[in-house]
């Protein structure tokens, strides 16, 4: 027993990867020019980081006087991973509004 080809779900199938495909290269360029400026807590450091994580520039905002080396380390590190939070968080939104049309694979309405 020969099967059948359904031309039209391979046709549809073929559209929905072309539509997948370009929405990915666009979520890959938006993480490489998206950026996300952050502070330290104390205000003497400031972090750009790209949504794909890179740390774009380190800039050192407050007055250094009186300050120690241990003081500005401690700002620089709050500051980094306070960065690499707003990249994870830029990731997820830009993910989130990319890929909103898009259920995952294998899913069913009402699954959870």
């Amino acid at each position: 027993m020969a099967r059948e080809i359904d031309e039209q779900f391979i046709e549809e199938a073929i559209e929905r990867y072309q539509r997948l495909d370009a929405r990915l290269a666009e979520f890959d360029k938006a993480l490489h020019t998206v950026e996300v400026t952050v502070s330290s807590p104390d205000g003497m450091v400031e972090v750009v980081v790209a949504a794909d994580g890179a740390i774009r520039d380190v800039t050192v905002i407050g007055d250094l006087t009186g300050r120690t080396n241990a003081e500005l380390s401690r700002s620089i590190r709050q500051a980094v991973a306070a960065a690499s939070d707003a990249a994870a968080w830029a990731r997820t939104t830009l993910h989130a509004e990319t890929f909103t049309d898009y259920r995952p694979l294998g899913r069913v309405d009402g699954d959870r």
